[in-house]
């Protein structure tokens, strides 16, 4: 075998691999005990950039040199170095696929299709890490603030930030909104959302909300000296999540929310660019157990509340806590 027919293999050694020019994707994977683990391992790498089921003409050397995926790393958990017990059916294994970064380009939607895409229906596989090149996320704008431009904003420059949600969670109309909104800024309060179930309702529109709100803003600002974030929920379909936005913003929010799984990482990234949208943005992370809580299926919390929300552009997300309601891991 040749060079070049070595170029062409799913599979590297980690050494082998220049990291500038990959993203590398991160499993757990548990396969049968009787399946050929340097087999299964490449299926994947295969399924997820060149290949399919069955050879095919237009896959050549040439094509698989630049675009084939490569398996760089497989260890089983747990480490049988000299035997497997006959009682095991199945075996765990922490997989890395490198994924040449030319095949996704600067953006989410392949990138989610790539590294997690149809290899999610195939069996026990979770996504639990992804590695980005510098020059890939250099390709993302990133959020306009960031905690520091937040707390510029806030005058807040050290202590951490208090954020409350509004409840009942629906039902109400701006009048009542309104009082309990005076009522936590003045009780110091730095940032107010609404509840990720509370949008443009027709009880209560965003318009009217962000009116009210603002006002009484503005009251306790001149009493306490202290700003408040009142962070919108503008959550709708397209183009009308635009629209909520560009509303909001005329009329002097100084923060918009989003349920950014809910309306999709791209939409996230196209408020974040919009030059109109000119204020913090906040990310509720609703929808997002439905693809971290199994222990060997979807992608791990650290992506969907972090690294995917953060290179889409969000200022801030709201994420679960060990003492609140939605739980994780202490």
């Amino acid at each position: 075998m040749n060079e070049q027919d070595i170029l062409s293999q799913p599979v590297a050694l980690p050494e082998g691999v220049d990291y500038d020019e990959y993203i590398i994707g991160t499993y757990l994977v548990c396969f049968p005990a009787n399946i050929p683990v340097p087999f299964g391992a490449q299926m994947l790498a295969i399924e997820q950039s060149t290949g399919t089921w069955l050879p095919v003409p237009g896959e050549t050397p040439e094509v698989r040199r630049k675009h084939v995926a490569k398996v760089i790393g497989v260890y089983e958990v747990p480490d049988y170095e000299f035997s497997v017990p006959s009682s095991v059916e199945t075996r765990n294994y922490i997989v890395q696929i490198a994924y040449p970064e030319v095949n996704i380009g600067e953006q989410i939607p392949m990138l989610l299709t790539t590294v997690v895409g149809n290899i999610s229906m195939a069996g026990q596989i979770k996504l639990v890490d992804v590695y980005f090149p510098g020059k890939y996320v250099a390709g993302f704008k990133g959020p306009k603030f960031g905690i520091p431009g937040v707390r510029e904003i806030l005058g807040v420059p050290d202590r951490p930030l208090l954020n409350n949600m509004i409840k009942p969670c629906t039902g109400y109309s701006p009048e009542v909104g309104v009082r309990l909104f005076r009522e936590a800024a003045l009780g110091g309060c730095d940032i107010i959302k609404d509840d990720e179930l509370l949008a443009d309702a027709s009880f209560n529109p965003v318009e009217k909300r962000v009116k009210l709100y603002m006002e009484a803003e503005r009251q306790v600002y001149e009493e306490t000296g202290e700003h408040t974030l009142y962070t919108v929920n503008i959550s709708d379909k397209v183009p009308k999540i635009f629209e909520n936005a560009k509303r909001a913003v005329e009329l002097g929010c100084n923060a918009i929310m989003v349920n950014y799984l809910a309306i999709g990482l791209p939409v996230l990234q196209a408020l974040v660019e919009d030059p109109e949208i000119n204020v913090p943005i906040l990310g509720h992370m609703d929808v997002a157990g439905a693809m971290y809580m199994s222990p060997y299926h979807g992608i791990s919390s650290h992506i969907i509340l972090g690294k995917l929300p953060r290179l889409a552009g969000a200022d801030i997300v709201v994420f679960p806590v060990p003492y609140g309601k939605a739980t994780v891991i202490t």
